[in-house]
């Protein structure tokens, strides 16, 4: 029943069916395989986004959706700029640092590639940057959407392996940070490398300035980030409040948001995420399936026999998420795999937290890599070009993302300090 299930649903992604309905189609017919009732399928389906964690994915998601149209990312964008924008390739650096403020109340890297996107790489190409590397930069930089708390993957994969998301989020916050300082090194490095963005600095506003036009913005991540740590509200909880203030903002504050905005925002919202759930409802079923036939138990065996250290665990299973990546959406991966690989990690030694990190930050590779790079469509529709276009300027970028993701995996402390220090 696996076998068949495993091969319909890689067939059904060569033919380019959706991912949910690839992943359901195989459940089905692993249901008709293994003579089970099809009732099954509605109560898994049910069971897999029945869980009060998983309210936080809308939320976010509509959160962003309001930060973008409410002025609140036009706003952040002058904040970094005012900070970086000084200096040699300052404007790309500011899509970086923009995008890991960002990250820290959306949750979401296609929310944050449609956010700050629309605003700098019209700006990038204004300066004169290549459109293909704008685009491959800001699909890059969204990244950190899902690496810095909130994130939606950290919150799947802690619903999925049992482990605590407030200690995710926490954790997620030293490997935000060291990708995001790479890339910002990077692209500064490499603009005088070029030659380019001589010029960043023009228009660029005061700190005290852009610091007071972006005050009531600035706020948002430190009342949701605040809020979780300080033990006020829970992470599902804060989504909601992220929407309650950004709404508030956009509508009352900065005055951006039009009651008309409203349905198109929440439309917008709703169609997201419904893809979500409806990956989630039909990866639940898939896994449930999977996890009857015993393949969860087989692999692991497998894994224990075959890799016999820690560290060469990790570097196959990075290796292994790196192609999965490739081809299955990080949401459905992370449901799918986090209650098989999470266990074995376990018995190696491997804190499940930072092997939560691992996988996000690796699956999130998977977010601007082709064929199915979310982000890659993303940052493309917003620079009006194909896909292809951008793959030779996006190279150097997973090579970064790939580099931190190795310090990650063999130095814990990175994703654990900051943990340790809070929880332990």
């Amino acid at each position: 029943m696996s076998t068949v299930m495993l091969v319909t649903m890689v067939l059904c992604f060569a033919l380019t069916v959706s991912v949910a309905v690839s992943i359901g189609l195989a459940s089905v017919l692993g249901i008709q395989i293994g003579n089970l009732n099809m009732l099954i399928s509605v109560k898994e389906m049910f069971s897999s986004i029945n869980k009060f964690p998983l309210a936080a994915i809308p939320f976010f998601i509509l959160a962003g959706n309001l930060m973008e149209t409410g002025g609140i990312s036009r706003r952040l964008v002058e904040f970094a700029k005012s900070l970086v924008g000084g200096v040699q390739g300052g404007l790309p650096m500011t899509c970086v640092l923009t995008c890991m403020i960002f990250a820290a109340v959306s949750g979401s890297s296609v929310a944050t590639t449609f956010a700050i996107g629309a605003i700098l790489i019209p700006a990038l190409i204004k300066h004169h940057y290549p459109v293909t590397w704008a685009a491959a930069l800001q699909a890059t930089s969204a990244e950190l959407g899902v690496i810095i708390p909130p994130s939606i993957p950290m919150i799947l994969y802690g619903v999925s392996a049992e482990v605590s998301i407030g200690e995710l989020f926490i954790a997620g916050f030293g490997p935000g940070l060291l990708i995001g300082l790479a890339l910002m090194l990077f692209v500064h490095l490499y603009c005088r490398f070029k030659g380019w963005g001589k010029n960043d600095g023009d228009g660029r506003l005061s700190v005290p300035k852009a610091t007071w036009q972006a005050g009531w913005a600035l706020m948002m991540p430190v009342i949701i980030l605040g809020g979780i740590y300080g033990g006020i509200f829970t992470p599902t909880e804060a989504s909601a409040v992220a929407v309650f203030y950004a709404l508030v903002v956009g509508l009352v504050i900065y005055r951006e948001i039009r009651v008309k905005d409203l349905v198109v925002i929440l439309r917008k919202s709703v169609m997201s995420s419904a893809v979500i759930m409806f990956i989630i409802a039909n990866a639940g079923l898939f896994a449930f399936l999977i996890t009857r036939a015993g393949v969860p138990d087989a692999i692991g065996h497998w894994l224990q026999d075959v890799l016999q250290s820690p560290a060469l665990f990790l570097l196959g299973v990075n290796a292994a998420l790196f192609f999965i990546g490739m081809f299955i959406e990080t949401s459905a991966a992370i449901i799918v795999l986090a209650p098989i690989l999470a266990p074995v990690a376990v018995h190696f030694g491997i804190d499940p937290v930072h092997f939560g990190l691992i996988m996000v930050v690796n699956l999130a590779l998977g977010m601007i890599t082709p064929p199915f790079g979310v982000n890659l469509f993303a940052a493309c529709t917003v620079a009006r070009i194909s896909l292809d276009r951008i793959i030779k300027d996006l190279i150097p970028f997973v090579l970064v993302i790939l580099g931190c993701l190795l310090v990650i995996t063999y130095v814990p402390v990175i994703s654990l300090g900051l943990r340790d220090l809070v929880y332990r």
